[in-house]
């Protein structure tokens, strides 16, 4: 699940230096910055171009930072972004 809205870039600002975190069920599991990335935005975005064409639209999914666990069917994960927003997401058994 993507959303629940889109933003354009005018309104986000520089996306790599937006604070984050993640919560499971209330509790902190995460808060960094996008500027602390192992490998930017640009380069992520130059790496996967060289594999494949980018075209617009096409979402790029990066990895998992460090401090998150394990979840299951149940779990609640609450994501925030500075300037974009929070989202909350059920865990379900596929």
């Amino acid at each position: 699940m993507l959303g629940p809205w889109l933003m354009t870039a005018d309104e986000v600002g520089d996306p790599a230096k937006l604070a984050f975190s993640l919560k499971v069920n209330g509790e902190p599991r995460r808060a960094s910055n996008t500027s602390l990335m192992v490998m930017s935005m640009p380069r992520q975005i130059a790496w996967a171009s060289s594999f494949y064409t980018l075209l617009p639209g096409d979402i790029i999914m990066t990895g998992t930072c460090e401090g998150v666990a394990r979840v299951v069917s149940g779990d609640t994960m609450t994501v925030e972004f500075e300037r974009i927003g929070r989202m909350e997401v059920p865990v379900r058994a596929a």
